[in-house]
């Protein structure tokens, strides 16, 4: 059987795209899939796919390259699918020696906000020209690519144009989605915030607009979800300063549920929000999520992103909006109130439009090919 390689330092071994979905496309199609994380310590065999992983994310990068290499020389792969640009340089030597392919699977931007957030200026301008450099350096020695999306093609697809690539979006497997479409109830509704908690994400603006519904509809009840938590102290802070400053009645919070179980989690939601800051990098970005809401057949308010009207243009199950205008958005959550008809209209778009066009059956076999092409240069 021929031998696939998964390389990714910040992802778990048991990622979403990479696991779930990537590994196991392939395991079903007759390949010998091995991953490898320096995010967690695990080795064993789950589904028919091998993980070595590792715990070293905070050791040194020779440390880290040096943990790539032995299990490359270990496990001898005829192609190797890296989630970063440290993976890309590790294996070089390897690659060229053994003339195999090294994909690079573009789903972050390079380098994050997050990864420039503790530099100060002028420092943060020279660390960002030293980490775009080091991108630019691994799209230079993969040979192909695979972009989550189109926003994320750029610069690597600019600058080596005539490497083999391709999109492969987020759509979820409808084998993890569970329908979960609602009637809505008059007398209370149920609105649902998942994901990291911050400021960065949205939960300023989430409590903003649900505010202002309270405000004009105080009669109705009002139950807010959130699954999820934050990462940061400075989070932490800012989110209880929040719950301090709107003290709601009704508000449940719990920690991010595994994979299999995320719809599931929020199944009792009527609304879902994403009301992140549209900054650079929110802008460019397709969020998983909307995928998640629309398979279980919630109608959602998200921030108005270039990714997403992109890649999917105007929404037939939802409203991008301006996510810190809480007065627009408090007026669509109150449409949806007064007619039950479009809500319903929403969530059966949603959960069509998923069925149709946006799961991973739709793609699943484009990126096996893709793989298989990739071996048979």
């Amino acid at each position: 059987m021929p031998k696939v390689l998964f390389l990714t330092t910040s992802h778990s071994y048991n990622d979403d795209r990479i696991f779930y979905h990537q590994a196991k496309a392939l395991g079903d199609n007759g390949y010998e899939v091995k991953i490898c994380s320096l995010y967690a310590d695990y080795k064993g065999i789950i589904d028919e796919i091998e993980i070595e992983s590792y715990a070293i994310l905070e050791e040194s990068i020779e440390k880290k390259m040096e943990a790539f290499r032995k299990v490359c020389d270990n496990f001898n792969p005829l192609v190797i699918i890296c989630s970063e640009p440290l993976a890309v340089v590790a294996v070089k030597e390897f690659v060229k020696n053994n003339k195999i392919s090294c994909i690079y699977d573009v789903t972050e931007w390079y380098p994050s906000m997050s990864m420039l957030q503790h530099y100060r200026f002028p420092a943060k301008i020279f660390q960002a020209a030293k980490f775009s450099l080091i991108q630019l350096y691994a799209g230079f020695l993969s040979t192909h690519f695979i972009f989550g999306e189109t926003t994320k093609k750029f610069p690597l697809a600019y600058f080596f144009g005539l490497k083999k690539q391709m999109i492969l979006p987020y759509y979820p497997d409808p084998v993890y989605i569970k329908e979960s479409i609602k009637e809505l109830d008059p007398n209370t509704i149920t609105l649902c915030y998942t994901g990291q908690i911050s400021k960065d994400k949205g939960i300023g603006n989430f409590f903003n607009a649900v505010d202002k519904v309270r405000q004009k509809l105080p009669e109705l009840h009002f139950k807010i979800l959130i699954i999820g938590s934050a990462v940061d102290e400075s989070d932490e802070l800012y989110f209880s300063s929040l719950l301090k400053e709107y003290l709601f009645d009704d508000i449940e919070i719990r920690k991010s549920t595994i994979f299999e179980q995320f719809t599931e989690a929020f199944a009792e939601a009527d609304l879902c929000f994403d009301l992140r800051e549209i900054n650079f990098e929110n802008n460019h970005s397709l969020p998983i999520k909307l995928f998640y809401f629309m398979g279980a057949g919630k109608p959602m308010i998200y921030s108005n992103l270039k990714g997403i009207r992109k890649h999917m243009g105007k929404l037939s199950f939802g409203n991008l909006v301006d996510p810190r205008n809480a007065e627009d958005i408090s007026e669509l959550i109150i449409n949806y109130i007064r007619n039950p008809d479009l809500y319903h209209s929403h969530a059966l778009n949603a959960r069509k439009e998923f069925k149709e066009k946006y799961n991973w059956n739709v793609i699943k076999n484009t990126f096996v090919d893709f793989v298989k092409r990739s071996i048979d240069k």
